[in-house]
């Protein structure tokens, strides 16, 4: 059963769920956490659902197994979509948080009733999406547009100079795929007819959030999903009983400090640079924490 002293587990197909680990870290800074990235079989958003579901499952027992995990967020739309029930059902002990495009605050936000949403493939053909989208069709216009190829572009983007804000948005290979798509789904703006709201259906668009907002204006709210993840992954810890409090002697310690074990663990099934190098660049954590695993 899962201990309190354990660590929760963050799972993705690759380096995108980094945004999620993100607001993971600011929500809970006294917990442990393992990233995994199957980096060695990414993107998810273009394999079928089988494929998806018995990777999620390998690598659900593999961190129950290898690391005690005490919750498991699926930091993968397209994981979601394809095993979230299964994996509940698997593993009933463990609390489990998985994501889905977050339509519903968009929804909230929208003042012109058009809402876009981008997305894999995978999620957004897929029939718990479906389910969702008809459930909801009747409060809003969306345009719908799957994006192939972009979250693969954006691990390799890693290697790249990061945009500063505000600076022109250079020639790149995730910008023209963001223009491609961007463009397909017509007009973005806060005039009548226009889309008011954009849904960041995959955890890797964060990290072009600077170029799609090059295309789209300055009036266009994004939408996604990292803190409302966190804030329900802390509410299942604390419902459970699991939550880590900060030590009344020393409130200010981190779990590394009281353990001796390092308060996050960046995993990959793939090359070990990529995730070095997005750590570094988007979370400010040191390739020290980072190493290749074997998940069959």
């Amino acid at each position: 059963m899962p201990q309190s002293s354990s660590p929760i587990g963050v799972f993705d197909s690759g380096v995108g769920g980094l945004s999620v680990l993100h607001m993971l870290l600011a929500a809970m800074p006294n917990e442990r956490f393992v990233y995994l990235a199957d980096s060695a079989n990414a993107p998810y958003g273009e394999r079928g659902d089988a494929f998806v579901a018995a990777r999620t499952h390998a690598i659900t027992q593999y961190l129950c197994e290898q690391h005690h995990i005490k919750a498991l967020v699926v930091a993968c739309n397209t994981a979601t979509a394809a095993a979230i029930h299964e994996v509940r059902s698997s593993h009933p002990e463990l609390p489990l948080v998985g994501l889905e495009p977050a339509i519903k605050p968009a929804l909230a936000v929208t003042k012109t009733g058009h809402v876009g949403v981008i997305g894999t493939r995978g999620t957004l053909t897929s029939a718990k999406f479906g389910k969702l989208m008809t459930s909801l069709a009747d409060q809003a216009h969306f345009v719908v547009q799957p994006c192939d190829g972009l979250a693969h572009a954006i691990e390799r983007s890693v290697a790249l100079p990061a945009i500063a804000p505000g600076s022109p948005v250079p020639a790149t290979e995730t910008g023209a795929l963001c223009q491609r798509y961007l463009q397909a789904m017509g007009g973005f703006g806060t005039g009548p007819g226009q889309m008011d709201t954009l849904v960041l259906g995959c955890t890797h668009y964060i990290f072009v959030a600077h170029e799609l907002r090059a295309l789209v204006g300055p009036d266009v709210q994004f939408i996604e999903t990292g803190e409302p993840v966190a804030r329900q992954t802390r509410r299942l810890l604390e419902a459970a009983g699991l939550l880590t409090l900060p030590s009344l002697s020393h409130p200010s310690d981190q779990p590394a400090s009281r353990e001796g074990q390092p308060s996050v663990q960046l995993l990959t099934t793939g090359p070990v640079a990529m995730m070095e190098a997005a750590a570094e660049r988007w979370l400010n954590l040191p390739p020290s924490l980072c190493r290749s695993v074997s998940v069959p």
